[in-house]
């Protein structure tokens, strides 16, 4: 099976985030997409982050009942900061049996060549990239890059974090079942 791993704080997960890995999942060569929630990135500062499992639990929650998405904890056994290329090393060895590409915004491509490993990755693994606002993809890098026409949406997790800070409605940001377990636990107040 291919499968796409979409890595992210999602620190909440939201509903562009939904989006772009039903999108994947339902219009590329890409037979599922993990979410691969990430206790810790290395380009991020982990404070303000909600504790990772109650991140977890809100992707769960975000994509119950999708067959081709899934939550992925897998970055919770490995060593902190998490890279992408010891992710991918421990996948390939547990899952023999799969193929596995990333999935990436064209903002996050601007900072391939600064990732661990990069060069092996960019050799090694195949990208399926979707616009950002404001960042074009670059196809010069020597990567197997796969465009990809996704609903471009600028919806980000550090307004909704603003947005409940406030107490301000975040009921279109976020899928229900998301918004109602922020709510219910008082995440990000």
């Amino acid at each position: 099976m291919k499968i796409g791993l979409y890595f992210g704080s999602f620190n909440p997960i939201h509903t562009g985030h939904c989006i772009i890995a039903n999108h994947m999942a339902t219009n590329t060569d890409l037979q599922q997409v993990w979410l691969v929630v990430s206790p810790q990135n290395p380009f991020k500062p982990s404070a303000g982050l909600l504790n990772e499992y109650h991140r977890l639990h809100l992707v769960q929650k975000a994509i119950d009942g999708v067959e081709c998405l899934k939550a992925s904890d897998i970055e919770f056994h490995l060593p902190r900061p998490s890279y992408t290329i010891d992710t991918l090393t421990y996948l390939a060895e547990k899952f023999p049996q799969h193929e596995f590409a990333v999935v990436m915004g064209s903002d996050g491509l601007q900072n391939l060549h600064k990732w661990k490993n990069a060069n092996t990755l960019m050799a090694e693994v195949e990208f399926y990239v979707y616009p950002r606002p404001g960042f074009i993809i670059n196809t010069d890098l020597p990567a197997r890059i796969h465009q990809v026409q996704a609903p471009m949406l600028d919806i980000s997790a550090t307004v909704i974090r603003q947005q409940i800070k406030n107490r301000k409605d975040i009921r279109f940001l976020v899928p229900e079942p998301v918004r109602e377990e922020i709510e219910k636990n008082g995440y990000y107040r």
